[in-house]
C-alpha cells in the first residue's frame, strides 16, 4: 500500500515579529530564514517519518538548484517530482509574538503540472493506494479524475480554502480541515458537517485538539501542552501523521494519538518540513 501525495513544494521565506503589519504599515522583522516548504511538501515529509511508503508528485523550478540540493536531506522518492521553465513556487510567512502566522503563496511550477505527468506518476497505483490532495497545486481535478479510474482512496486537505473546496470535498473519501475551513465548508453548503454521514473529516482545533468525524461516530485527541515555536505546518504534520497510520489501518484512535504527538513535536521547533520529528522520536514521546 503507497500514498501517493500530489503536493506543492515551496521555497519558505519565514519573518518573525512582534507584530503583523496592518494595511500600509512598514514593520522591520527581528529575523529571517529560508526553508523548504508547502503543504504538499510537509505532507510527503509527515508520511515518510511517520512510515508510510509515500511518492511525491510535484513540481519544481528546473534551474533552482538550490531548492533540488534542499530536497535531498528529505530521503523522499522524488522521481515523480517535474523539472518544470516556471520557477519554484514560495511562500512569504510572518510570525508574530504569539506564534501566529500569516502567508502569501507565489504558486510558480506548482501551477503548472500537466495531466500527463500526473498519469505516468500514477502508473502504478492501484485500489490498495491512497491519493493525497491539497489546493496548491492546479492540478486536483486531474489527478482526482486519474484516481477514480484506478479505484483509488482520495484524501483531501482542503487549503488554502476557495469556492472550489466545498464540490471537491463532498467526493473524496477524508477531508482533513481546520475550524475556519470547516466554517467556510458549512456556510458554503448549508448545512453542519457532523449532519454529513457520506463523509469523514479530520478536524483539527489547534489547542484543542482534533477530531474525527464519519459514519454518525466521533472520536476526540487532546492536544499535547508544549512550548510553541511556529506554528508553521502543524496541520499538515498532524495530517501525514494521522495518515500514515490510518492508511496502514491502524485504529482511528491510534492514529489520532500519533498525529498529536507528531505535530506536538513539530512546533516545538522553527520551520515546517524541517521540523517535523521521525517515527522514532514520536513513539519516545508518547511513552514519557
Amino acid at each position: 500500500m503507497a500514498v501517493y501525495n500530489l503536493g506543492s513544494i515551496n521555497i519558505d521565506h519565514v519573518y518573525r515579529m512582534e507584530a503583523f503589519p496592518r494595511p500600509g504599515q512598514t514593520l522591520s522583522a527581528d529575523s529571517m530564514v529560508t526553508n523548504l516548504g508547502g503543504k504538499g511538501l510537509n505532507i510527503s515529509v509527515a508520511l515518510s517519518k511517520a512510515g508510510a511508503d509515500v511518492r511525491h508528485i510535484g513540481a519544481v523550478g528546473a534551474e533552482d538548484a538550490q531548492v533540488q540540493s534542499l530536497l535531498a536531506p528529505f530521503d523522499l522518492d522524488l522521481s515523480r517530482v517535474a523539472l518544470l521553465a516556471q520557477p519554484t513556487g514560495h511562500a512569504i510567512i510572518y510570525l508574530d509574538q504569539e506564534r501566529e502566522n500569516q502567508i502569501v503563496i507565489y504558486p510558480g511550477a506548482n501551477g503548472a503540472i500537466e495531466r500527463a505527468h500526473v498519469a505516468t506518476a500514477l502508473a502504478d497505483a492501484g485500489p490498495e493506494d491512497w491519493l493525497v490532495l491539497q489546493n496548491e497545486t492546479n492540478a486536483n481535478d486531474i489527478g482526482l479524475a486519474i484516481a477514480r479510474e484506478k479505484g483509488m482512496k482520495v484524501a483531501l486537505v482542503a487549503a488554502p480554502f476557495d469556492a472550489s473546496m466545498p464540490a471537491l470535498m463532498e467526493i473524496v473519501d477524508l477531508v482533513s480541515v481546520n475550524e475556519e475551513e470547516l466554517r467556510d465548508f458549512e456556510a458554503a453548503t448549508g448545512s453542519s458537517f457532523r449532519d454529513r454521514t457520506d463523509m469523514a473529516f479530520l478536524v483539527t482545533y489547534g489547542a484543542e485538539g482534533a477530531e474525527f468525524v464519519a459514519g454518525g461516530e466521533t472520536h476526540r485527541v487532546k492536544a499535547h501542552k508544549v512550548t510553541v515555536a511556529d506554528t508553521t505546518g502543524a496541520g499538515d504534520t498532524f495530517f501525514g501523521g494521522f495518515m500514515a497510520q490510518y492508511a496502514a489501518g491502524a485504529s482511528v484512535e491510534d492514529a489520532l494519538t500519533f498525529a498529536s504527538a507528531m505535530a506536538a513535536l513539530q512546533v516545538q521547533s522553527m520551520g515546517a518540513a524541517v521540523a517535523i520529528p521521525d517515527r522514532a522520536e514520536v513513539l519516545a514521546f508518547l511513552k514519557g
